[in-house]
């Protein structure tokens, strides 16, 4: 299983460095949005970790489009009849895309100076270590997005309907304790929620949700998709639609 998780996870990054404008699409946008939003409230802080998951989502999921291109190139079919475990061809296929949107987030990090946060060497850690489990989540979302959606319109329809509320409902515009009754009901379903919490903590300033409860939140939700995405490989009626 790990032989062809591998396989598949070095495929995805020989295809993001033949494809370089996609580190530019993926982490401009973001990063431009933290800084002009940031500037117009003077507080380069609030903002951060935000954008940062902005960044870190978009990536994830849309790195996820190569899977519906394999699909329609015979790729994927082939090696659905291969011996290979459909646990790693999952696998493979998202932890290549997770790591690739892994170390597009890591650009922001650059600018930690400028948004004036000082977290130290172990709350950078920690930071990576978070942002790690976001993009495993995410790619996830993606995978099963793209594993149903018949073409890269279809994709981009649902992904962009999915992801921005998503964002908006995770503290990165408003803070939790500041939003109506209702919409903290939204926000605590949210899992993107409990991503942004531990990122404002290891950055140095004040999570919403405990970190044994963040953490226990995202690794539920990862396990779920995942178990989700080994369901729907298995049964492998969308591999060559």
């Amino acid at each position: 299983m790990m032989l062809s998780a591998a396989a598949l996870a070095h495929r995805e990054l020989l295809k993001f460095w033949r494809d370089k404008a996609r580190v530019a699409g993926f982490a401009a946008a973001p990063l431009l949005f933290w800084l002009v939003v940031s500037a117009g409230f003077n507080d380069f802080a609030r903002f951060y970790s935000g954008s940062i998951a902005l960044a870190l989502m978009f990536s994830a999921v849309f790195s996820n489009m190569t899977l519906i291109d394999d699909r329609k190139e015979g790729f994927l079919a082939g090696v659905l009849v291969t011996p290979a475990p459909r646990a790693g061809i999952v696998l493979g296929k998202v932890v290549g895309a997770a790591a690739l949107a892994w170390l597009q987030s890591l650009v922001f990090l650059l600018f930690l100076p400028l948004a004036g946060l000082k977290p130290g060497f172990f709350g950078v850690l920690a930071c990576l270590g978070i942002l790690a489990v976001i993009a495993l989540l995410f790619t996830l979302v993606g995978f099963l997005c793209a594993w149903r959606m018949p073409s890269t319109q279809a994709f981009h329809g649902v992904v962009n309907m999915l992801l921005m509320p998503m964002w908006m409902l995770s503290g990165s515009l408003f803070r939790f304790g500041e939003a109506h009754p209702w919409m903290k009901t939204a926000m605590a379903l949210n899992p993107m929620t409990y991503g942004i919490s531990l990122l404002n903590e290891s950055l140095g300033m004040e999570g919403v949700f405990s970190t044994l409860l963040s953490l226990s939140v995202l690794a539920v939700w990862t396990t779920g998709l995942f178990g989700i995405a080994l369901f729907w490989v298995g049964r492998s009626d969308h591999a060559t639609a």
